[in-house]
């Protein structure tokens, strides 16, 4: 059960997760729903500190990628584990100041970051701007040139590692669209250093998301090592921050091995400080961005099904459901693969090989394309693990479908950190002609 919440538990045929029915709260809040077990998100926040804690021994810090999954609720449960906060827009800077996550502790990234993106990230005081290319190195250079207070920024290298994952979320290679590549190391280091608004912190690398090959994470630390002793031999600057990124995999299926949190750590750790010791080269603040690794776990969909459809040789072939592509892109944009029971009969043997298929107008829109569930039938709870990741943060309004509440659970106690969306609110936006 390692792929479902840590106190997912079953009684009387129902699912329960955090000590709460799952069908009850269906019943109770509506379909899609999307319930977060408190237990499982605190615990990996603390599993992922302790472990850089107990492994390396200069300074780290965790940073929740929040590109997984954003609201208030959520930012704020990181500020209070004491993670820092990785966002991608000018909003999201938004829900960690409402959070009160600390701007030192923000870093802002994105291949396209807006002027207005970056002047807020200044005014408000984020502890580092991920440089990303040289435009907007040099959008920067012009917007800090009168700073009283230097910006700190980290230069984001294209380290030319091909990750072994989905082709749309390997971001490591050297005609990705994101990061500089290494030949542009020199002339970028050299407008910061010579640019009076702007402080060079250091070096980051991101290869990719849902990661299982931990020797290209390896590969990826020491690339920013050999950049930092170049920079360090070049110009006689040292930098005192590098960081490898994130993505490491989760299991969505008892297929897939459980994620070891504690040995990434220790592998990364282990790997910078060789790197560094070899290069003669202190020891950097080493920050982790783990997203997926920390939200997916926690996250559990829910959704009511609602009609079906057999072969003509009478087969059952899909489960209809209220939900889908709008709600989980995942499973039409990469082929994702999940596991999955029904909450209100969790219990009965799966004896069933079927589809799970979302309402949507589109043929790809199939949450689960072949899923081995009891029988269904309309009006059972159809319950996906491992669905806190990547799920809600790229969900849409198509065919004009409201988006779902989410709750967060934890010993009996249920907590609505997000509404589900009106139909008024869809329409808030169109102008009458």
């Amino acid at each position: 059960m390692y792929v479902w919440p840590e106190t997912v538990a079953v009684g009387d045929g129902r699912l329960a997760v955090g000590g709460c029915d799952l069908v009850a709260l269906a019943e109770q809040y509506g379909t899609p729903l999307y319930v977060f077990d408190e237990v499982t998100l605190r615990g990996a926040m603390r599993t992922y500190r302790a472990a850089f804690a107990e492994a390396y021994p200069a300074q780290h810090r965790v940073h929740y990628a929040s590109k997984a999954l954003l609201n208030t609720a959520l930012a704020q449960i990181v500020a209070e584990e004491g993670l820092g906060l990785d966002v991608v827009s000018a909003a999201e800077l938004c829900v960690a100041q409402r959070a009160g996550v600390p701007m030192g502790h923000v870093h802002l990234h994105g291949n396209a970051k807006s002027e207005a993106e970056l002047v807020r990230a200044m005014t408000w005081g984020v502890g580092a701007i991920v440089v990303d290319n040289l435009d907007e190195l040099g959008l920067l250079e012009a917007l800090t040139r009168q700073c009283e207070e230097p910006q700190g920024v980290l230069l984001r290298l294209a380290p030319d590692i091909a990750a072994q994952t989905h082709a749309h979320i390997a971001t490591g290679s050297s005609d990705a669209k994101f990061g500089l590549p290494r030949e542009a190391l020199d002339t970028a280091v050299r407008r910061i250093l010579a640019a009076p608004g702007l402080h060079l912190l250091g070096l980051h690398a991101h290869i990719g998301s849902q990661l299982f090959r931990l020797d290209q994470l390896q590969a990826t630390v020491q690339v920013l090592v050999e950049a930092a002793v170049q920079v360090r031999d070049q110009y006689g600057y040292t930098v005192t921050e590098l960081s490898p990124g994130g993505g490491l995999g989760v299991p969505y299926t008892t297929e897939q091995p459980p994620t070891d949190l504690c040995g990434y750590a220790t592998m990364l750790a282990a790997t910078l400080t060789d790197a560094c010791t070899r290069a003669n080269f202190p020891l950097p603040r080493l920050t982790i961005e783990p997203g997926r690794s920390i939200i997916a776990r926690a996250g559990v969909a829910l959704y009511r099904v609602i009609g079906r459809k057999y072969a003509p040789d009478g087969r059952l072939l899909y489960l209809h459901v209220d939900g889908g592509m709008a709600d989980n892109l995942r499973p039409a944009l990469y082929g994702a693969q999940y596991s999955a029971l029904l909450a209100n009969r969790a219990d009965e043997p799966a004896d069933t090989v079927v589809a799970v298929a979302g309402r949507y107008c589109e043929s790809g829109d199939i949450l689960l394309r072949e899923i081995a569930l009891p029988s269904g039938a309309p009006g059972d709870i159809v319950a996906i693990a491992t669905a806190g990741a990547y799920t809600l943060s790229m969900a849409s309004n198509y065919n004009l479908v409201p988006r779902p509440a989410v709750l967060l659970l934890d010993a009996g106690t249920v907590r609505l950190i997000q509404r589900r969306e009106t139909e008024e609110e869809l329409l808030a936006r169109d102008i009458v002609l």
